[in-house]
């Protein structure tokens, strides 16, 4: 029997068996989230199976941002109060939900789904650079924050970006240090990413 399934019904090992493919999901959480489900009204799982597959059906990238939206451009690319002089780079859309939680930035972003890692055969080319490099042409855009994770791959990142883009005169700062080396953006507390994006410092 493998690790993560149960004497009994196929169809419960089959869930367990997809649940503990989710991140974070060990095989005991599975289990209960399995079991939870089976006991929960019809309704409830009709409405997380219909969440489930309407984000494979609607949801899209911004061709803007390339931030995940049901709407093209999404939601803080059309709003005409946020501050266009300003993009803030991140390398996942969850961590767009990070900085917005803070409430203290109010520019536009650009989501790079991704950082360079050559170890793990991640290039420039694998991760929306080109499309920021061609976003930034218009002149608009006064000062880029690199918002990118503070562990190795982040720093190789930014590093990359401000060799880049530096040429063209736009003003480029890095999250300040309140943020630990290895911090990924989406576990930081509102605390100290507020202080990383008020002491952003110049590259």
């Amino acid at each position: 029997m493998n690790q993560g399934t149960t004497q009994g019904s196929d169809a419960i090992n089959r869930l367990i068996q997809e649940l503990n493919k989710l991140p974070g999901i060990g095989p005991k959480s599975a289990q209960r989230i399995a079991y939870y489900l089976m006991r929960a009204p019809q309704e409830q799982a009709i409405q997380l199976a219909e969440a489930i597959l309407s984000i494979k059906q609607k949801i899209k990238l911004c061709a803007t941002c390339f931030n995940v939206t049901d709407s093209d451009p999404c939601i803080i690319c059309r709003n005409d109060r946020r501050d266009r002089s300003k993009v803030c780079v991140v390398e996942q859309p969850q961590d767009i939900l990070a900085i917005e939680h803070t409430g203290v930035y109010n520019g536009l972003y650009h989501v790079l789904h991704g950082a360079i890692s050559p170890t793990e055969g991640i290039g420039t080319n694998d991760v929306r650079i080109k499309e920021l490099a061609v976003r930034l042409q218009d002149g608009v855009v006064k000062e880029l924050i690199l918002a990118t994770n503070t562990n190795l791959e982040g720093e190789q990142t930014a590093m990359y970006l401000n060799q880049l883009l530096s040429p063209s005169g736009i003003n480029i700062t890095r999250l300040a240090r309140g943020l630990p080396f290895g911090t990924e953006l989406e576990y930081a507390d509102d605390t100290t990413l507020t202080r990383a994006l008020e002491g952003r410092q110049q590259l």
